[in-house]
């Protein structure tokens, strides 16, 4: 009860903070979301997949409504008849575009559209929900990466990789519900205007093989082309660089369009989530530093290249 108490003392001071309170605030939420060293789904996660059952039965209800079975609707929404199933009994969240077309479709009348932001919200863990927000209204976004690489990053087989290795294992329900939130949360790529990235990366988790090299090569592929885009750096550090200011471990600090900065920080499977503009500023001033040192975006380009070569 407490716990669930902290989620959403954290939640109220996250939107605090967007009103122009809640000065100084640090919200704890839980279990890590980048690295998976958490324990699988949290009690807290219900509260997500309710609204998620929820919006299925009120898309099921319009469906048979309109006198549509699941394999007429799913061909009309581009979906097989068990994926329509899916969405209505809760196992599988669709996107913002499904929502859309499926209340065109069912002469929902924008019933169904109320439901996006909290049906789109529901796809994170509650610990990560605050941060994927930030994300959306990120003006600027820079990322310290280690032991593996931050979420926007990720190829589908190197979060497969990654979320197959958890201990305890994870249900397949919920691994599909993690890659296909960890790929909504790409669209940062797309958005225009666009946001500036900027990611410096630990040169081990380059090296480790997660998943297998064949994942391991289609992972630093993909750097290579994220890296090509105008509003985006990669660099890396360099195991033999003597000073390495990002030894407290990875975090992130996101801008908004007012100027508030946020850091994200994850430590022993814990995320959280700190408003302090105090703590936003320093964090800024320590991953200029580790930009620093880190090798430039042409060089970590070269040396990805070069890497990529050996295997």
């Amino acid at each position: 009860m407490a716990e669930r108490e902290g989620v959403e003392a954290g939640a109220e001071a996250l939107a605090e903070e967007r009103d122009g309170g809640g000065a100084g605030a640090v919200v704890s939420l839980g279990d890590g979301w980048e690295n998976d060293d958490g324990a699988g789904r949290r009690p807290e996660d219900e509260v997500g997949r309710g609204v998620v059952v929820a919006f299925g039965q009120t898309m099921k209800t319009l469906r048979v409504r309109e006198g549509l079975e699941r394999e007429e609707f799913g061909r009309r929404l581009g979906y097989s008849a068990s994926t329509v199933a899916s969405f209505e009994q809760g196992r599988r969240i669709p996107t913002p575009r499904t929502i859309e077309r499926a209340d065109e479709v069912l002469g929902a009348g924008g019933l169904l559209c109320l439901w996006k932001e909290q049906v789109e919200r529901a796809q994170y863990p509650v610990f990560f929900q605050g941060m994927a927000v930030l994300e959306k209204e990120a003006i600027e976004l820079v990322s310290y990466s280690m032991p593996v690489l931050n979420g926007l990053l990720q190829t589908e087989e190197y979060m497969r990789g990654l979320l197959a290795m958890r201990r305890p294992p994870l249900d397949e329900e919920t691994i599909e519900q993690r890659v296909a939130a960890r790929f909504a949360r790409q669209d940062i790529f797309d958005r225009r205007p666009a946001p500036f990235l900027s990611f410096v990366l630990d040169e081990s988790l380059l090296r480790r093989p997660y998943g297998g090299k064949t994942v391991q090569r289609g992972q630093l592929e993909h750097l290579l082309l994220i890296g090509r885009k105008r509003n985006v750096e990669i660099q890396v550090m360099p195991l033999d660089r003597e000073d390495n200011a990002g030894v407290n471990g990875p975090f992130t600090v996101v801008t908004r369009k007012d100027g508030k900065k946020f850091v994200y920080a994850e430590a022993r499977g814990i995320g959280s989530l700190q408003t302090d503009p105090e703590q936003g500023v320093l964090a800024a001033a320590l991953y200029g530093i580790i930009r620093s040192q880190a090798l430039s975006p042409r060089e970590s380009t070269e040396f990805i290249e070069r890497l990529l070569g050996s295997l």
